[in-house]
């Protein structure tokens, strides 16, 4: 007897009409033709079943505040740092929680069940970390919230910045973040890279930092963060969130960067949607689209997985809570269209992502977590292709989210009555 049984499920590797048996929040049975009950079943009916999508790079105590106090109007990444300090001393505990329970909702929906998402620790009064501890416990029974201790306007930098930074991981924050770019010289930059990695190691805790985030191919700080993640043995447990300027770097340096960056075990997060709509502004054309060099990074072995960054706040205008939708933008951005290219797009959304989140039980087999999403699509290209409905999202072998399957109705002499795009439009092998 099961909990819930998904019948005729296809599965991200590309085998097709199995059925998920899940029991005690755990899944059980990977079968062909389960011969038993369950208290639930769900006909998948030959579409995709995955693991939960996750985003390991989110600022969730900026996300829905698009607009307040007012818009960024040249769309650049300083302006919505300026407008980001404007908004800042009017931020209370009550709106932050409110908007990012909301946006945990659509979520939710969209089968996105782990976040990471950095914290603005640049105001002392810290209501940002205080508002999203209690947004991580109150979402902990359907969303994993890692949180990351973030000086958005620089360790050294801001006023109290150091102190702020440890007075919220003292609070539970449980991530180590910095932005070594953002400091007032190059020098304060490398600076801060070794005091937060040397924080790290003294707290036992991962480390995430924004890094060179901008076009200018001298920024270095990678280089530095990979160094001192060897010097104080954080292998494995240190993301480099961006790197938009090793797009605009010498290809012989990188040739020796990216060994550097492999020998630390830095796991890599870049941000298609936000890369691109940020970078290269100072250029006229040829433009630089920013996005750092996935295929070379993914080619020496190192963890490549995609963040969303920002939904309707003061740097992004654009987003749905939507991991699909990053991948589709990967797709293009990265020039990674083979079928082979478009898998690992995908891993990069699911297994890459749990890799860096150091998430565990997380995947698609026996003895791990009852936690699916059931897709209106036939396997991952299809997924990405389309961004189709999440017809059921499951946690803890329970459905928390349902949603009709998008079906077009035709009034078309002589032609179908309906078309389910992702069901009549999956292309035929030769």
């Amino acid at each position: 007897m099961f909990d819930l049984i998904i019948r005729n499920a296809n599965l991200p590797d590309g085998r097709q009409g199995w059925d998920i048996g899940l029991s005690g929040g755990k899944i059980t049975a990977i079968e062909k033709n389960i011969a038993a009950e369950a208290g639930e079943e769900i006909d998948a009916s030959g579409r995709l079943v995955s693991p939960p999508f996750c985003d390991p790079h989110f600022h969730m105590d900026a996300t829905l505040s698009l607009g307040m106090p007012r818009m960024n109007v040249s769309g650049t990444l300083l302006e919505g740092i300026a407008l980001w300090g404007e908004l800042r001393p009017l931020l209370t505990k009550e709106a932050l929680v409110e908007r990012a329970l909301r946006y945990c909702d659509l979520a939710v929906s969209q089968g996105l069940l782990y976040i990471r998402s950095h914290v603005d620790t640049s105001d002392p009064r810290l209501v940002t970390a205080e508002a999203l501890l209690e947004v991580r416990e109150r979402v902990a029974p359907y969303i994993t919230l890692q949180l990351v201790a973030f000086p958005q306007d620089g360790y050294y930098r801001a006023p109290e910045g150091e102190t702020s930074l440890e007075r919220a991981l003292d609070m539970g924050i449980d991530i180590v973040g910095g932005i070594p770019h953002f400091e007032r010289t190059m020098d304060d930059g490398r600076r801060s890279l070794k005091a937060l990695c040397r924080i790290a190691a003294e707290r036992g805790l991962p480390v995430d930092i924004h890094c060179d985030e901008t076009d200018d191919p001298m920024s270095r700080h990678i280089e530095t963060l990979a160094a001192e993640t060897i010097r104080y043995g954080l292998q494995g447990r240190v993301a480099g969130s961006h790197l938009t300027s090793m797009h605009s770097m010498d290809n012989y340096y990188v040739s020796k960067l990216i060994p550097l960056m492999a020998e630390a075990e830095i796991n890599v997060i870049p941000n298609p949607l936000i890369n691109i709509m940020l970078q290269g502004r100072h250029d006229t054309y040829p433009k630089r689209r920013g996005m750092t060099r996935v295929r070379e990074l993914m080619a020496a072995g190192l963890n490549v997985s995609f963040g969303q960054d920002c939904t309707m706040d003061p740097w992004y205008s654009m987003g749905s809570a939507d991991m699909l939708e990053v991948g589709h933008m990967a797709i293009h951005v990265a020039q990674m269209g083979g079928i082979e290219d478009k898998k690992r797009i995908f891993e990069a959304l699911t297994v890459n992502s749990a890799r860096t989140m150091g998430l565990e039980g997380y995947g698609l087999e026996v003895g791990c977590n009852a936690d699916l999403v059931v897709l209106q699509a036939a396997g991952v290209i299809e997924a990405l292709r389309l961004k189709p409905t999440r017809l059921f999202v499951v946690k803890s072998g329970k459905v928390i989210s349902r949603s009709a399957p998008r079906i077009g109705e035709l009034f078309l002499d002589g032609r179908p009555d309906s078309i389910d795009p992702g069901r009549d439009y999956v292309p035929k092998p030769a």
